[in-house]
């Protein structure tokens, strides 16, 4: 093809799957594989913002009193505590890291607090991060069990060293390869799954790959040593990435060798068609990147994709030797419909397996049925829809990939390991009873209070009735639990969407309850998240929402199908009586609690535990020769210098 149809069929490529290709290009932009106007002016923003702060502080530099203005407006922040323990001085880079901390805890209570820093399990991991005090910590521990002051500073460079070099060879430079892979597909077939990213470690070649383009990266650094082997090599190893992408099997000196061969009498004809974007880069500088990221960075990648493809085509017609080794055939054409249906057989039974006639439910049992999940009886002929149902599901799953549209990962050489075989005997897809629901209410319901009672009880060491009702439940987890399961019906066959779903739905019943508790009692708060991390008014935060949405899954997946096997064994008239009384109990003690809510210490009258309480416990002692101020909160020491501002506000 020549350069203007390679640039036609890249342009197509682009427009099929825009998206994915945009954002395979932002993150080649952010690792670096990619050069652009755009990483330059984040970073030029980046430096700007931080020479201002620097300007805003003031003169007076290595001034205690400059020292912490700089903290305080967290020009000061991780790498200034990693640079105190490098220079063998961790006790120093300790109590910047605590001065840190506490300013970033007095930021969160006197502004954003959404950003809460004071509570929770995600504020201390943020904490500990932000003001490197997991890492004075590993130094600290490391020094004090080798009695010695730099074992510690050694051993972080080493593994910070070794860190940044695994990162580079496992995900930077094998980027590339996941990146041409992605291409390749793209280039046939219409839809491209974003599983494919990771497609180097399900079919377990990531290592081998990462090893065959660090020999590839030796090669070159060796002949950029040289002037013309630093302007000529680079292209001769150019189709490195798309080889290994095609035959991950490859060794690193196979792929160079093939890549040599195939670019031979090419170089200048590369050199050309990039050039031939010139054009573009001039654009993006002008737009700061953002023409580049949008487009013309994806639109290059493809077309150097077709190129390849040109390439490949002509060095099997030359007979180059180790051109035979590219025979992913099915990347450059689709299979037929014979070997599909022939690799995909397991859908063909599925199929066979559907019941003919099934009547779909009308009305309001149809409506129920379809956007709700709930069936008003136990009819053979709604069981019979609901198996139908099931394996309609799994047939969606294959769906596309016998119609063509999707990469047969079982045709290629290297099919895809599925560690995890889909959940049958769970049979998630199910529609649940209204008794059913009843009773799965009042189990989440009950499994609530016992959650949070034990909680209470590990971390205070005293029982408290949890919740506005005084019976053993909450009703709160009983109502999510059921609302999972019949409003995100629709959503349960997309197991990331229903992830992010359930933190959706959770966060707006948690929010709605607080508030209506709060409007209703007269300000009592039965919870409270203030100085939890990304929290909103204190009714909900972002650690509890994850919790909630890993639990419904859990719910939704394995437990709730599980709870309905045993009802489902359950005689009708019983589990129909079980649901009225556990109803008139709960009715009872829901009317009871509107004038006498359940209340009292630990429940309503509690203060979050808070660095700055009353109880807080004030005494200076000496330590290592110097008198400090220790500050003691449920049994943790916290040891301050006398002059630091930090001990006097305590």
């Amino acid at each position: 093809m020549t350069r203007k149809e390679i640039k036609t069929r890249a342009r197509q490529t682009v427009k099929r799957h825009y998206m994915i290709l945009v954002m395979t290009g932002l993150i080649a932009v952010f690792l670096g594989l990619q050069i652009s106007s755009f990483d330059d002016a984040v970073r030029m923003y980046s430096s700007e913002s931080v020479k201002a702060a620097d300007l805003n502080i003031g003169t007076g530099e290595g001034t205690e009193e400059t020292a912490d203005t700089r903290v305080a407006m967290g020009s000061v922040g991780l790498m200034d505590v990693v640079e105190h323990i490098l220079m063998g001085d961790p006790e120093k880079g300790w109590e910047l890291s605590e001065r840190i901390k506490e300013a970033e805890i007095e930021r969160s209570e006197k502004g954003n607090r959404v950003l809460g820093r004071s509570r929770g399990a995600l504020s201390k991991l943020v904490n500990g991060v932000t003001s490197g005090s997991f890492i004075i910590m590993f130094v600290s521990g490391i020094n004090s069990l080798s009695g010695t002051d730099n074992l510690g500073s050694l051993i972080l460079i080493i593994l910070a060293l070794a860190g940044v070099l695994a990162f580079y060879l496992l995900v930077v430079n094998t980027y590339q390869v996941i990146s041409a892979r992605l291409l390749l597909e793209s280039r046939c077939y219409e839809k491209l799954p974003i599983q494919r990213f990771v497609f180097l470690m399900r079919i377990k070649r990531w290592i081998p790959v990462s090893m065959a383009l660090l020999r590839c990266l030796v090669y070159e650094l060796l002949w950029s040593l040289t002037i013309i082997g630093g302007m000529i090599k680079p292209y001769s190893y150019y189709l490195v990435p798309y080889i290994l992408a095609e035959n991950p099997d490859l060794s690193g000196r196979e792929a160079i060798t093939l890549s040599r061969k195939m670019m031979c009498g090419h170089k200048w004809e590369c050199f050309v068609m990039e050039c031939s974007f010139l054009g573009w880069s001039i654009l993006g500088i002008f737009s700061f990147g953002l023409t580049e990221v949008l487009y013309s960075i994806p639109y290059q990648s493809a077309a150097f994709c077709e190129y390849y493809a040109v390439l490949r085509k002509a060095a099997k017609e030359a007979g180059i030797t180790g051109a035979e080794l590219l025979n992913d055939t099915y990347l450059y054409e689709r299979a037929p419909g014979e070997r599909l249906e022939e690799a995909y057989a397991d859908e063909v039974e599925w199929k066979e397996a559907l019941k003919n006639n099934v009547r779909k439910p009308e009305g309001i049992k149809g409506i129920l049925s379809d956007w709700f999940g709930i069936f008003q009886g136990s009819s053979k002929e709604e069981r019979i829809y609901e198996e139908n149902r099931e394996i309609q599901v799994r047939l969606g799953m294959c769906k596309d990939v016998v119609e063509g549209k999707v990469y047969p990962v079982r045709l290629s050489q290297f099919p895809e390991t599925v560690k995890h075989k889909r959940m049958e005997t769970f049979h998630y897809m199910r529609h649940y009873s209204v008794w059913s629901l009843i009773l799965l209410f009042f189990v989440f319901s009950i499994f609530g209070w016992c959650w949070e009672v034990s909680i209470h009880l590990v971390m205070d060491g005293v029982f408290v009735n949890r919740g506005a009702l005084h019976g053993p439940w909450l009703p709160i987890y009983g109502t999510g639990g059921v609302l999972l399961l019949t409003l995100l019906n629709r959503v349960r066959s997309h197991p990331v969407m229903e992830f992010f779903s359930i933190i959706v739905l959770c966060g707006m019943v948690e929010y709605g309850t607080s508030y209506y508790l709060e409007v209703a009692y007269d300000g009592k708060k039965w919870w409270d998240y203030s100085g939890y991390f990304l929290n909103l008014n204190g009714r909900i935060c972002a650690e509890g929402l994850l919790v909630f949405g890993i639990g419904g899954m859990v719910i939704v997946y394995i437990a709730a199908p599980l709870l309905d096997n045993r009802i489902r064994r359950i005689r009708k008239d019983v589990m129909v009586w079980t649901c009225m009384i556990l109803l008139c109990l709960y009715a009872a003690d829901s009317a009871y609690s509107v004038r006498h809510p359940n209340e009292g210490k630990g429940i309503t009258d509690y203060q979050p535990l808070s660095r700055y309480s009353e109880n807080l416990e004030v005494r200076s002692e000496e330590y290592a020769g110097n008198f400090v101020i220790a500050s003691v909160c449920a049994g943790s020491y916290l040891y301050y210098p006398v002059d630091d501002p930090v001990a006097w506000r305590l």
